[in-house]
């Protein structure tokens, strides 16, 4: 029997609301009834080429609005008039928020003081004159200064940078799809952390290429392990985030870097470093662009390190794949948007952008305190400026149970198998902390994982 996996293409807004509505009319219609099953959140992803957290969003609002109930261990059902969850496990952990879901699923910093900085440069901006300009496809004087601005950032990660071998791109992960785009073909095989980036994978997929996933250790990619599966596959490319790794937090020593670096020259390897957030750490080892500045494309933004809106990314590559990876980027959106860009320019040129990164470093620092706190005792992984924290969970708790068991109670966060590049992954979760607005909502939401947490332990009825 086929799943629900309604069309949203032609839907307005986002495609988590676009998801909720469709819900909601199929509903209206009958064609969900009370009690029907909806799939599961990544085989939904899967049929409709969303990310795992789109549909982990849309599935959260449609039970806020009353349409759906999550079971613990059996899945997310059309809610009947009678509430199903009495007496379930998990239940009684606490109270939904009146507010809505504690979201910890979304790993992006805070918005911080950057409304003030964007009132002021906007006004600035307006006073200069020539706003038809930014309503305009770019020129190449405009595109330089941006390039040239971009180059300064992908500098502060330590890495010389030629402004001629920038490339702007709408946000970091439109340029890992356009690096990908240039470099892999059909059938072509990418190497990737076991655990990586999701929509990696959604990539990879829709090029029609291939994953391999390299083990990890407390470092991050292992030497020997990437050495063994070039020699097994024969890739060529390499994904990799080798500072503040998405999930596990894990940041590669610059002896591990140079050891990769070493293994890239020997395979002929093209690295693709997602160093998003390279700028979060006051220090950090040498970007793997600039051990290996002719193997290395870089891939950096503003998102993570300024302000999550401001989708402004930069890609820094060898100058013979400069024109593939701009030719991508123009393919799937010809340009990044101008008012966008000279926002990001004009900050990183008068400091502001620096500025707001070290209110980020201060803000993530205060709240991976507050989880050293209140999740003492258990097993995690944390750097002390990242924005997420990676737990481990007790043996009786799976991954999958312990988010739905979470989402149960008010609490949204990424189980290991959505980062998992081919198995189910690790007993553990993603905690991001650092988007929440509020320091009581992110210590309520603490909370309820630590409530989650010892229930494992005295509960022997609890379903996993």
């Amino acid at each position: 029997m086929a799943i629900w996996a309604p069309s949203i293409e032609q839907r307005p807004g986002t495609r988590a609301s676009a998801l909720v509505e469709a819900m909601a009319e199929d509903i209206a219609a009958g064609r969900l009834q009370p009690g029907d099953r909806l799939p599961p959140q990544r085989d939904l992803a899967y049929a409709l080429g969303l990310s795992s957290n789109t549909v982990m969003r849309a599935y959260a609002e449609a039970a806020k609005r009353g349409y759906v109930v999550g079971e613990v261990g059996r899945g997310t059902y059309v809610r009947r008039p009678v509430d199903l969850s009495a007496g379930l496990p998990g239940a009684g952990l606490a109270r939904p928020c009146d507010e809505g879901p504690i979201d910890f699923s979304l790993n992006l910093p805070f918005i911080g003081g950057a409304s003030g900085a964007l009132s002021q440069t906007l006004a600035a901006i307006a006073g200069a004159g020539g706003l038809a300009s930014y309503l305009d496809h770019q020129d190449g004087q405009s595109r330089s200064r941006h390039q040239v601005a971009g180059a300064t950032w992908v500098s502060r990660l330590g890495v010389k940078a030629n402004d001629e071998n920038v490339i702007l791109t709408n946000g970091a992960q439109q340029g890992i799809f356009a690096s990908l785009l240039a470099m892999l073909r059909p059938g072509d095989t990418l190497l990737t952390e076991e655990l990586t980036y999701p929509p990696v994978k959604a990539m990879v997929r829709r090029l029609g290429a291939r994953m391999r996933p390299v083990a990890i250790d407390a470092e991050g990619l292992v030497p020997e392990a990437l050495d063994a599966a070039c020699r097994a596959s024969g890739a060529r490319t390499v994904y990799c985030t080798p500072t503040l790794h998405t999930p596990t937090t894990a940041t590669m020593s610059e002896a591990r870097r140079r050891q990769i670096a070493a293994v890239a020259e020997t395979h002929g390897l093209t690295l693709v470093e997602d160093d998003v957030f390279g700028l979060l750490p006051p220090e950090r080892p040498q970007a793997l662009a600039a051990l290996a500045p002719d193997r290395t494309i870089l891939v950096t933004s503003v998102s993570k390190s300024v302000a999550p809106g401001l989708r402004i990314g930069y890609v820094l590559a060898p100058e013979a794949l400069v024109p593939g990876i701009r030719a991508a980027v123009s393919l799937s959106s010809w340009m990044p948007p101008p008012l966008m860009a000279e926002i990001a320019s004009r900050w990183i040129g008068d400091g502001t952008a620096l500025e707001l990164n070290n209110r980020q470093r201060l803000h993530a620092a205060r709240r991976q305190a507050m989880a050293q706190e209140l999740l003492a005792g258990c097993e995690f992984s944390a750097d002390p400026h990242g924005l997420h924290l990676w737990l481990r969970l007790p043996d009786r708790w799976s991954q999958d149970a312990f988010a739905a068991a979470a989402e149960r109670v008010g609490v949204l966060l990424q189980p290991s198998s959505v980062f998992a590049a081919t198995s189910r992954g690790p007993a553990a979760v993603r905690l991001c902390l650092s988007h929440e607005a509020s320091d009581e909502r992110v210590a309520r939401g603490l909370a309820v994982v630590m409530d989650l947490l010892e229930k494992a332990e005295r509960d022997d009825e609890l379903v996993v």
